[in-house]
């Protein structure tokens, strides 16, 4: 496992490099190479997105409905919220304080921010978002079928997590027929993540060549303190992550690298953490040893709605935009940007840069204009990288530490 982590991550920054030279190419092999890589990479990763739905609904029903199971998930249900709770506002902190030092004497030449957001998308495309009523609405799947067809996780869980526990009311008999089936998909589905896995660095590679080609150096520009800024929040909040499963989750730090290393680099290479939900599955059943709850519903729930990079991406989004318009971002301004993030981030529709579209009428009541979210979803590739691997790492780390860390002792060898 060890040795394909690293692959996988020689991959990534292969592709990257790969295709960043590629970019200053016009000939005939540009033209080929990045359509082929877009094709290989698509396919690899819809091959890890099948086995998402399926997964999580078995996995989920199977630990609710097994035999002891209700007390633990209880407890594993308020602790994994408290977690959440307590990263977002951690790294909106964090980054009000690298953000407000990083900007002290930053300004951005207005020609620079009009070619910048020339690039965002125009108002007609930008997608009509539901309301925060809507998706409330909607968490109870009027099909859960269409619900897991749509690929909305959260409604789905939501009805296996009322499955399992409806199961838990009927005769043991029928309930343990029910039960095995689901872990005997899951097993089976487990299997198929494997193989999946196993031609990784083959699908990373192709991920970020065709990345690295759109991207190129030149995009970085004049930008480059923004996306600086904010990537580096992401790296030392996601490194800080690692001390506080050790010290919290008491596992050890050789272990949880074995196990979240894979997840990070198949998250980095596709911007996808639900891409990398087999994966954290895998890690916390078979390299950490976690309880059933963390693979059956800690994890999945966390990547129906826990998204950690929010508060960060509104913050230093918030103070560079400040300094581009020349409008205060003061102490108390700053706090109010982590609360309203910290509460909308359990609603950011799963879309790219589905957070910063929610972001646009809070611009405006800090007296920025609205559009000026043009530019930083312009520029979020790079950093949307960062986002996702930090998503990845916190899911882990929420579960760890809302079932209460490895099961068995953190000295055992890794296979």
């Amino acid at each position: 496992m060890r040795s394909q982590s690293v692959r996988v991550l020689l991959a990534l920054a292969a592709g990257l490099a790969l295709g960043m030279g590629a970019a200053t190419r016009s000939d005939a092999v540009f033209r080929i190479a990045v359509p082929v890589a877009d094709v290989i990479g698509t396919l690899w990763t819809n091959a890890i997105r099948m086995t998402v739905i399926p997964l999580v609904a078995a996995l989920t029903v199977a630990s609710v409905a097994g035999a002891g199971a209700t007390a633990a998930l209880k407890r594993a249900m308020g602790r994994a919220v408290a977690v959440f709770v307590t990263l977002l506002l951690a790294g909106g902190v964090l980054a009000a304080v690298i953000g407000t030092i990083a900007f002290a004497d930053f300004v951005l030449p207005p020609d620079v921010a009009d070619r910048v957001r020339a690039t965002a998308p125009a108002v007609g495309t930008t997608p009509v978002l539901p309301t925060l009523a809507q998706r409330m609405i909607e968490i109870i799947p009027v099909n859960p079928v269409k619900a897991a067809a749509d690929g909305a996780l959260l409604p789905l869980v939501i009805f296996a997590l009322a499955l399992g526990f409806a199961l838990k009311r009927i005769a043991p008999e029928r309930r343990d027929v029910v039960v095995e089936f689901c872990r005997g998909i899951a097993d089976a589905l487990l299997v198929v993540v494997g193989w999946v896995i196993s031609v990784a660095p083959i699908g990373v590679f192709a991920l970020a060549f065709a990345l690295g080609a759109r991207l190129g150096v030149s995009s970085v520009g004049a930008l480059a303190r923004y996306i600086g800024t904010l990537s580096l929040v992401l790296i030392i909040f996601t490194l800080l992550l690692y001390p506080m499963v050790v010290l919290l989750g008491k596992v050890s730090l050789r272990r949880f690298v074995d196990a979240v290393t894979p997840a990070q680099a198949l998250a980095a290479g596709s911007r996808s953490s639900l891409s990398a939900l087999p994966t954290m599955i895998v890690a916390a059943r078979d390299r950490l040893g976690l309880q059933a709850t963390a693979s059956g519903f800690v994890l999945p729930f966390a990547v129906s709605i826990f998204r950690v990079n929010v508060p960060m991406a509104w913050v230093v989004g918030v103070i560079f935009l400040g300094r581009l318009y020349g409008v205060e971002t003061g102490v108390m301004l700053l706090a109010s940007v982590i609360m309203t993030s910290t509460l909308l981030s359990f609603s950011v529709p799963g879309i790219p840069s589905g957070s910063l579209f929610i972001l646009a009428p809070l611009l405006v009541e800090l007296g920025l204009p609205a559009e000026s979210v043009g530019i930083l979803i312009a520029v979020d590739v790079i950093p949307d990288i960062f986002k996702t691997t930090a998503n990845v790492t916190a899911h882990m780390t929420a579960a760890v530490l809302s079932t209460g860390g490895a099961s068995r002792a953190d000295d055992a060898p890794v296979p």
